[in-house]
């Protein structure tokens, strides 16, 4: 396994629509296992292909909180089926966007259709923290970051916090 180079805002990888992926084969399952160190040794919740400049609709999560035992869920091409009325703010970061959160407004629960790690169809209701975990990524797959989905005035604001945080890092 290894660790690969995350880009971050604004690198164009990250606006760019992800390609479905033909098959879950040796070489999808190697990424697969690259991303999820990637995600852990970056202390993320989540990563998407792009995030690592593959654009390939590919994601892997896992919530578990330190201490508890990882339970990595791998989504090959994965869709949202269904999304509820009820929304829920949830405050999110971005391991694309270092350093800053920002409240975002998504649907409570969302049920996704998408292939595993063996190229098994599966199926998965997802609510609370998991539900913005799974639209935050698939969002990547989209082209987009949770900035895009808060006000303007939100977003400058942010961004102008990410230039200071990068400059007090550099």
């Amino acid at each position: 396994m290894a660790i690969l180079k995350l880009y971050e805002y604004p690198h164009p990888v990250l606006k760019k629509k992800a390609e479905k992926v033909a098959e879950v084969n040796d070489e999808i399952r190697k990424f697969l296992d690259d991303m999820l160190e990637t995600m852990y040794a970056s202390n993320g919740c989540g990563l998407a292909a792009p995030q690592v400049g593959v654009s390939k609709r590919v994601v892997v999560i896992d919530i578990a909180h330190e201490g508890e035992e990882a339970n990595p869920i791998y989504m090959v091409n994965p869709v949202i089926i269904w999304k509820s009325e009820e929304t829920e703010i949830c405050e999110e970061g971005c391991l694309s966007v270092p350093g800053q959160r920002a409240e975002v407004e998504r649907p409570a629960m969302v049920r996704v259709e998408y292939l595993d790690y063996n190229g098994k169809k599966q199926e998965l209701l997802a609510e609370d923290f998991l539900a913005v975990a799974v639209q935050h990524e698939l969002d990547h797959l989209e082209g987009v970051l949770y900035i895009d989905k808060i006000s303007r005035l939100k977003r400058q604001m942010l961004l102008k916090k990410l230039e200071k945080f990068r400059k007090e890092k550099a």
